[in-house]
């Protein structure tokens, strides 16, 4: 299957540079877990620009963002919907942890990601 391209706002690239330097506790432990292939040998990217947004963690032969929601999105949860909703319309699935979860149940967290992945593959 060819790989779907998103385009996105250029503008959002030293954000999203930005962003990779300033991870959260949560996002680099998943990153430690995702990067060079050890998710089912699929290459993840950190800090993604897509459309006008960035997304966490982006594989694009899976057309997979996965989101951390911590205390940041407590206050933007209508934002978050309506941002991931744009995004879906482009064929982007998506997969929701919270920063909780990702820091106490890591196991559980890469277990669902891996069980998406063979259910969508």
């Amino acid at each position: 299957m060819r790989r779907k391209i998103i385009p996105y706002n250029p503008k959002l690239k030293p954000l999203a540079r930005q962003l990779r330097k300033r991870m959260t506790l949560s996002e680099v432990l998943l990153w430690n877990r995702l990067k060079r292939r050890q998710m089912m040998d699929y290459d993840f990217d950190r800090q993604r620009p897509l459309d006008e947004f960035i997304v966490d963690f982006y594989c694009k032969d899976l057309m997979l963002a996965i989101e951390i929601d911590g205390a940041s999105h407590l206050d933007k949860t209508k934002a978050d919907r309506e941002r991931q909703a744009r995004l879906e319309s482009l064929g982007v699935r998506f997969l929701r942890f919270s920063d909780l979860d990702v820091k106490k149940n890591m196991e559980s967290v890469l277990q669902t990601i891996e069980r998406w992945i063979i259910e969508y593959e």
